[in-house]
């Protein structure tokens, strides 16, 4: 049976996020030191993300609960999404972060993954019946957008990696803010996602590699299938992944096996398959008609879902982050920006 996001899978997903994102400790840290004043507290250098983790998990499973409090705002855990964000997004703990940012120690901080789902996350908030959250951390989206702006037009190369670096990962997820705010940053991202990979085709799909949480082939595809236009998408597509028919390359097709729970970068796999399953998502949706392509893209979807699923939260090294990519493959994979 397909999994289906329920209130009842909502609030199980919502009970893990709420259980780790005011956790500080173990805390792994993106943060140069310049000298020894530098040595502070994770809930110091950052007041608002400063949980799950590390910042990046942090924002994420905040945009977990705020799509979540959005698609069922009668689920029982409601109040308590609502509590988080009036204690998390204060105007003095935006402040603390942006002022973090601003050191010159701080330039490359979260470049892109960070960056993106900040603003992934202000799009959800954005989109709450409930103003205030959003507008208190409207000025730290602003921070990461105009690093966007300035650095995309000097990134001449695109990040293939399964990992954290991804860059086309970092502009599908950016878009969503880009799109409801700023037209400008938007056309930007398109037509840097179009510049890097125009030209891509036959992909070998050599992956994945061992820890991996996002698939640089599959990642690619659905970036150019939510950022271009349909009738530019479908032929480079072609080109792209000509044998999916016959389930080639197969690495896509198959589920990656994860060893070992309790190693974070191993557990990266089942994030793999989660990914994974959202991009054979979204890319479903852009064929039309009787397109076999579509019902085999659906099976590999439900496939990597079955895989990982049931693992979201076996051990604290996946469970600090794995829900926010369940979340992705069962309710971010409809329609696109282009």
């Amino acid at each position: 049976m397909a999994e289906v996001l329920d209130e009842a899978l909502a609030e199980r997903l919502a009970r893990i996020a709420l259980g780790h994102v005011g956790q500080e400790w173990p805390q792994k840290l993106d943060h140069v030191l310049t000298g020894p004043a530098d040595l502070q507290a994770p809930s110091v250098l950052h007041p608002l993300f400063h949980g799950s983790f590390d910042w990046h998990s942090c924002v994420h499973a905040h945009w977990m609960l705020a799509r979540l409090l959005r698609r069922f705002p009668q689920m029982p855990g409601a109040g308590a999404i609502a509590a988080r964000f009036d204690a998390a997004f204060t105007e003095t703990g935006v402040a603390a972060e942006c002022a973090y940012l601003a050191r010159p120690s701080s330039r490359g901080f979260e470049r892109p993954y960070g960056w993106a789902w900040l603003l992934k996350l202000q799009a959800e908030l954005d989109a709450l019946p409930n103003p205030v959250w959003g507008a208190r951390l409207a000025p730290l989206a602003e921070v990461f957008a105009a690093r966007f702006r300035s650095h995309l037009p000097m990134a001449d190369y695109p990040s293939r990696a399964g990992m954290h670096t991804n860059t086309a990962f970092a502009l599908m997820l950016a878009a969503d803010w880009a799109e409801a705010q700023d037209p400008a940053l938007l056309a930007l991202i398109r037509e840097t996602a179009w510049r890097w990979h125009a030209e891509d085709r036959d992909a070998q799909a050599w992956e994945p590699s061992g820890e991996d949480f996002l698939s640089p082939t599959l990642m690619e595809a659905a970036c150019l299938a939510r950022l271009i236009p349909a009738a530019r998408f479908a032929p480079w597509f072609d080109r792209f992944l000509p044998w999916i028919g016959a389930r080639r390359p197969a690495a896509l097709f198959t589920p990656a096996r994860v060893s070992d729970r309790t190693d974070g970068r191993i557990a990266h796999l089942d994030g793999l398959n989660l990914s994974r399953a959202w991009c054979w998502r979204i890319l479903a949706g852009t064929l039309q008609g009787a397109d076999m392509r579509r019902a085999v893209m659906e099976e590999s979807a439900a496939a990597h879902l079955a895989a990982s699923m049931p693992h979201l939260d076996d051990h604290y090294m996946g469970g600090h982050w794995l829900a926010s990519f369940a979340l992705l493959a069962l309710d971010d994979a409809g329609g696109t920006t282009a």
